[in-house]
């Protein structure tokens, strides 16, 4: 494993996680993945030797999450620049490929300003290939660092929102951990930095209907780590806020509106209406490059609507074909209709903070991400 590898730290912990790297000749050019669709029953890779192959795995979830998403768009971009392909269709096919995840476009176009850039110098088809490369590559290395940042801020702020004694009863929804992310991921990456500093209580699964992503991956990636969870229905929630069982949710993003609207798998929302009844504090937990300022507010954010059987049938291999089999198994009548939303909208009145790798806004306002978003380095596209 190179030190471009998504991965979680070895020290004293478990053994790394390979997520996603990339693979020089003779093996490739390729873009190798942790299929996370085979995840927990199997430690599978999935490589990708071309862009449709690349676009076929983000849209099946087998690497998802919204910081790997732009890692792996910036590789995808460079794989194509390698073969030699049309670079601008490469970025635009895979920017498409989930158009809610704003870190996906944001990824791709880096790469692709970065193989343009040479071209534009003078450089040969290799050497651009290797600027876009070099770029993607860069871009790993960020997003490794801004998720230990983000860790820190984010526990920071827990002991600022929290009384102390007894450790945190924390909340999450869907999948935030290293699977998502160069480094330790974003929430998730919050509640093991509490965890290795002995002040995790409990950390309380979504089990995220209809993929199972905390089923699935959340209740993976805490086991590997010794945390102490439980796995419960999305629809349990409520039942253990009414409780007082849970002392703050801290959840990812998809894409962060200019107001401060949060784009995440769909059942945030209602966590955020929850938590605010509750008196609870709500945390979203996500890198700048998240942020898009060109999306006005929530109204303007693309929402992915999924395939109807995602709802009627029931799979643990998101992969697996609609129509039975592959582990899928029908539970509604056939030609039943479903709604299927990838992700719901919070308002930023619902959000207590955002935390970023360049620190903490709250309360969550336009000015406030603005203000933060002009102090990073990184440069968000919509």
């Amino acid at each position: 494993m190179d030190d471009q590898d998504a991965q979680t730290p070895v020290g004293n912990g478990p053994l790394p996680l390979s997520v996603l790297r990339w693979d020089d000749p003779p093996g490739g050019p390729a873009v190798v993945l942790l299929d996370q669709t085979r995840l927990p029953a199997e430690e599978a890779e999935l490589v990708c030797a071309d862009v449709p192959a690349l676009v076929g795995a983000i849209q099946t979830l087998a690497v998802r999450g919204a910081p790997l998403l732009g890692i792996a768009g910036g590789y995808g971009v460079a794989l194509a620049a390698a073969r030699g392909e049309d670079v601008e269709q490469a970025a635009e096919r895979l920017e498409q490929a989930r158009p809610t995840a704003v870190n996906l476009g944001y990824g791709a176009r880096r790469a692709a300003r970065g193989y343009e850039a040479a071209v534009r110098s003078g450089a040969g088809p290799e050497a651009a290939a290797a600027a876009a490369l070099a770029e993607a590559r860069a871009l790993h290395q960020e997003d490794a660092a801004a998720s230990g940042r983000m860790a820190q801020y984010g526990l920071e702020l827990l002991a600022e929102l929290l009384p102390e004694g007894g450790g945190h009863r924390l909340l999450t929804h869907c999948n935030t951990g290293a699977l998502v992310s160069g480094g330790e991921g974003t929430a998730f990456a919050v509640a093991l930095r509490a965890h290795r500093e002995g002040r995790l209580r409990q950390l309380w699964v979504d089990e995220t209907r209809p993929l199972l992503q905390g089923a699935r991956l959340t209740a993976y990636e805490a086991g590997r780590n010794g945390m102490p969870y439980s796995l419960l229905t999305d629809s349990a929630a409520g039942s253990l806020f009414a409780a007082g069982e849970v002392d703050a949710v801290i959840i990812g993003a998809d894409r962060i509106a200019a107001d401060g609207s949060v784009a995440n798998k769909v059942g945030s929302y209602p966590l955020a209406v929850l938590a605010k009844y509750h008196h609870v504090p709500f945390v979203v937990v996500a890198p700048t490059t998240t942020v898009d300022l060109e999306s006005v507010d929530g109204t303007s954010i693309v929402v992915e609507q999924r395939s109807a059987a995602e709802v009627t049938e029931f799979t643990s291999t998101p992969g697996a074909p609609a129509g039975g089999g592959g582990g899928r198994t029908a539970v509604a009548p056939p030609g039943t209709q479903a709604y299927n939303p990838a992700f719901d909208v919070t308002p930023p009145e619902l959000v207590t903070a955002i935390v970023t790798e360049e620190g903490v806004i709250s309360p969550v306002t336009g000015v406030g991400l603005a203000e933060l978003c002009a102090r990073s380095s990184q440069v968000t596209i919509s």
